[in-house]
């Protein structure tokens, strides 16, 4: 995955349906934040921060510290393990989840408070270095 260098904010203004740019703009805020990076587009992923990761079977690449999609039907929150954050999870609010995807239709609906403790132990952990399943590398 490589930045793009596409502008963020109009990545956000075209986003639909409009809670989706309402939500983005409150994650990019929280994001920002939580990492102390400015965002950038990866496509039409808005990421925060860069690293390296490298699995034992030789695959790497590149991918933001901290990241969010808004799609159509609910944005998507991209995490380290959502099995790791189980506990907090419950407490969260309306949501869905995939392997390391946490997927919420309305960020109003959730406790942010739960949500950023969640994105300070991500960012804890890629900045650790990842597990054995996956070694990381922080480029900024």
């Amino acid at each position: 995955m490589k930045q793009t260098g596409s502008n963020v904010s109009a990545l956000i203004a075209a986003a639909t349906p409009a809670i989706r740019r309402r939500d983005a703009e409150t994650l990019t805020a929280l994001m920002q934040e939580v990492s102390g990076r400015e965002p950038a587009a990866w496509g039409t992923i808005i990421g925060f921060g860069s690293c390296h990761y490298r699995y034992p079977t030789g695959t790497e690449g590149d991918m933001p510290i901290l990241a969010f999609a808004p799609r159509k039907n609910a944005t998507t929150i991209y995490l380290d393990d959502t099995e790791r954050h189980a506990d907090a999870l419950s407490d969260l609010g309306p949501h869905t989840v995939g392997k390391g995807c946490l997927y919420v239709k309305d960020l109003e609906k959730v406790d942010l408070d739960v949500l950023r403790d969640i994105l300070v132990s991500t960012l804890a952990w890629v900045e650790s270095g990842g597990s054995p399943e996956i070694e990381l590398t922080v480029a900024d």
